[in-house]
């Protein structure tokens, strides 16, 4: 009988080891992080804006200033240089990141999935483990929330 409890406790063992690494492969292969994510700066020096007494007053904690990501790009053997700039990092009740961008006047965002993709998605794509990216218009008093994901529906059909 001791042999056979033995038996069933190292059979339950074996299920759960095999359901563990199931379950670290499907979410490796269908979830799979970049080879190098980068750790999100921080930026100490908070300069006095609009944008930050309206963060503020909407329940962030703005803990980061501009920051200034450089980008260099290979292209036939040739180098090109870039940045893109993140204009605050926020956090909100539940200690979740956000990544801030104020509006510009002569750069409008386009409010369609096209436009936020070409303005946004570099920066969801550089820290994927960001809440999302929250856009804040000053002059309108107005911050909207951002999130990106995956559209599952149309994910691997092509139509023309």
């Amino acid at each position: 009988m001791e042999g056979r409890a033995d038996l069933l406790v190292m059979l339950l063992i074996g299920v759960l080891l095999i359901v563990w690494i199931a379950y670290g492969l499907r979410s490796w292969l269908f979830n799979p992080l970049p080879a190098r994510v980068p750790e999100m700066p921080i930026n100490e020096q908070i300069h006095d804006h609009p944008a930050v007494d309206l963060l503020e007053e909407a329940g962030y904690e703005v803990i980061g200033g501009k920051i200034k990501i450089p980008l260099l790009f290979e292209a036939d053997g040739e180098e090109y240089h870039s940045r893109l700039f993140i204009d605050y990092v926020v956090r909100d009740d539940d200690e979740v990141l956000y990544l801030v961008k104020v509006a510009r006047r002569r750069l409008p965002l386009e409010w369609t999935g096209s436009g936020l993709r070409d303005r946004l998605l570099p920066y969801f794509l550089l820290y994927p483990g960001s809440g999302g990216v929250l856009f804040v218009d000053a002059d309108e008093g107005e911050i909207r929330r951002i999130h990106f994901d995956w559209d599952e529906e149309d994910w691997n059909g092509y139509d023309d």
